[in-house]
């Protein structure tokens, strides 16, 4: 393998997952489409950041918007191909931090 592909994509794709909220958006889409004010009240996020995130997810084509016409118009957000690609990390992820990580509770 080729090392100077493998770094800078590897390095990109942390860049994704790491933007603030994108691997929760992410997270949130694994159970299928979704109007934007269910993903804004599951997460507790504000609208110009969730705007902002999923933007940036569709510009990535992680996340598909889709326009329903009705009155009034209904928006949905799903993942991509590309995006349901990282479930099988995303679902390391829970398991490891199931298996890890505490709780610090006050």
């Amino acid at each position: 393998m080729d090392q100077k592909n493998i770094c800078p994509r590897f390095e990109k794709a942390l860049m994704i997952l790491n933007h603030r909220w994108n691997t929760l958006l992410i997270y949130q889409l694994l159970d299928g489409p979704q109007r934007y004010s269910t993903i804004k009240n599951q997460l507790n996020i504000s609208s110009r950041v969730l705007t902002e995130r999923l933007k940036e997810l569709e510009t990535e084509q992680i996340v598909l918007r889709t326009v329903i016409p009705s009155t009034p118009v209904v928006i949905e957000y799903e993942l991509t191909e590309k995006g349901y690609a990282i479930a099988p990390v995303l679902k390391a992820i829970e398991q490891w931090s199931s298996d890890w990580v505490t709780l610090n509770e006050k």
